[in-house]
């Protein structure tokens, strides 16, 4: 069994840091990086290749001294914008990708300032394989309840309303950065990649109380362009299910309200549209998109709810979850707020009997 070298620390050991320290390339450390982290790069993506290429086409040793000279001014310039303010008992966890030269070099140099300074044992790459390894075991822990019902009937606002009263929720649209069907992308957002998304669910479900269920809304295997961890999904196939039905009216109100950012972006709007021709053909799409073009947005609701998402949900709806049929069923007129909090009221209070 391998020791931490005395200037290094294992993952286990996070919490004692003042601060977390990526110092890969910004291109390395947007795809994902440890919570919390802030990036203080050594070699910036252009270096990165520099040296890389150096390192292949010419000799490490040349590459070595291009990238001494590169990190040693990039380090300066770390102390000099990031650092000069630090207390003397300072400890910051320093990493890179395997807990290599990028990150001992940092750790040197602020260790020899007389900091704390301790580099991250095998780097990311040991923390991504324990995300890996704990998003194996830990879904397994825990106890889910899903929130299921067809397109605009209240769902996400569901889960909102439950958090407010203090129940575990994993809201994987939010995660996702996705409403989760053909026009749920989110508006002037781009969805993280799907290291970053695992990251965040390892985040998330590591908070969970294992003695209190767990709040999810049926979803498919994917979000968006995401995939939900296959073991996850098993666990939430497994899930006890309250199914809400709703009014139409009150969806197409849910669905408005909801979606005022697409409703802001005619353009968009209709460009989501076109990824439907596929399902109902050029006619049906184009008269959708002239009802955006009209901002008929109340007729165009509907006609989405009745000629699109219900078939789908028919097609599909829960069957991947294993309980929906014998799904507890709350029906709603409405989907304001004051509903849904009641609702939820009543979800967590039966939730508390139905567990003591």
């Amino acid at each position: 069994m391998s020791h931490p070298a005395p200037f290094s620390a294992s993952l286990d050991r996070l919490e004692e840091f003042d601060e977390i320290i990526d110092v890969r390339s910004p291109a390395e450390y947007a795809e994902d990086h440890i919570p919390g982290a802030i990036n203080c790069p050594v070699l910036d993506d252009e270096e990165r290749i520099r040296v890389g290429t150096l390192y292949k086409q010419v000799s490490p040793f040349e590459a070595r001294k291009v990238g001494a000279a590169l990190v040693s001014r990039n380090i300066a310039q770390h102390i000099e914008t990031h650092f000069l303010n630090k207390p003397k008992g300072w400890k910051p966890l320093i990493y890179c990708w395997r807990g290599g030269q990028r990150s001992g070099a940092m750790t040197l140099v602020l260790g020899q300032v007389g900091w704390g300074a301790r580099r991250l044992d095998g780097g990311y790459k040991s923390f991504r394989l324990r995300v890996l390894e704990d998003l194996g075991s830990l879904p397994e822990r825990l106890g889910f309840r899903i929130l299921c019902g067809p397109t605009g009937s209240g769902k996400t606002a569901l889960l909102e309303a439950l958090a407010t009263t203090g129940e575990q929720v994993l809201d994987l649209e939010a995660l996702a950065r996705h409403k989760g069907s053909v026009l749920g992308a989110e508006p002037n957002s781009e969805q993280p990649g799907q290291k970053a998304f695992e990251t965040a669910l390892w985040t998330q479900l590591r908070t969970f109380d294992p003695a209190r269920p767990v709040w999810a809304e049926s979803e498919s295997r994917r979000v968006g362009r995401l995939h939900v961890p296959p073991e996850l999904f098993e666990r939430l196939r497994d899930g006890d299910c309250v199914r809400i039905e709703a009014a139409l009216t009150a969806r197409v109100d849910h669905l408005l309200d909801r979606y005022t950012g697409l409703i802001a972006d005619p353009a968009d709007f209709n460009a989501k549209l076109e990824r439907l021709v596929g399902q109902h053909g050029h006619k049906r799409v184009g008269e959708w998109q002239s009802l955006v073009t009209a901002g008929e947005w109340r007729q165009l609701a509907e006609e989405l709810i009745v000629d699109h998402y219900d078939p789908a949900y028919r097609r599909g709806g829960e069957g991947l979850y294993r309980r929906a049929e014998q799904a507890r069923v709350i029906p709603v007129s409405t989907l304001d707020q004051g509903t849904l909090l009641r609702v939820a009221r009543s979800l967590r209070d039966g939730a508390v009997q139905a567990d003591t």
